[in-house]
């Protein structure tokens, strides 16, 4: 698991440290089950206080993203939380403003995207 701060993007370290989680699992390269690191190791590799780590993963966890246990670590629930739905969603959302914006720049009308896609699709699953 990747994670980048920078700590000059206005955003807290926390958030970006949640964010970045939330992607993870709802882009499915965090599974359910998986183990975050430690608190401490993972403070240590992003030379952040650990109690900015700890933070993260108490937000994530009123989330209900994961579920942590004194001992036994900090994991990604096992039963597909609808926030990992969510982001997902929201993340082809904002690839769907993205295209439709570009779209609307090259002059191309929503019924050419539209058949452009369904095109794409069927392409894609061998249709």
């Amino acid at each position: 698991m990747k994670i980048f701060i920078s700590p000059n993007d206005g955003v807290p370290i926390y958030l970006q440290i949640v964010q970045q989680i939330k992607h993870l699992v709802a882009s499915r390269r965090l599974r359910p089950g998986q183990e975050l690191p430690p608190i401490r190791d993972l403070a240590q590799e992003l030379l952040i206080n650990p109690n900015t780590v700890a933070r993260a993963y108490r937000e994530l966890e009123a989330a209900g993203l994961v579920t942590s246990r004194r001992g036994a670590g900090t994991h990604i629930c096992d039963e597909g939380s609808p926030l990992a739905r969510k982001e997902r969603l929201k993340i082809l959302n904002d690839r769907i403003d993205a295209l439709l914006a570009e779209a609307d720049q090259l002059d191309v009308d929503f019924e050419q995207v539209t058949e452009m896609i369904g095109k794409r699709h069927k392409a894609m699953h061998g249709e």
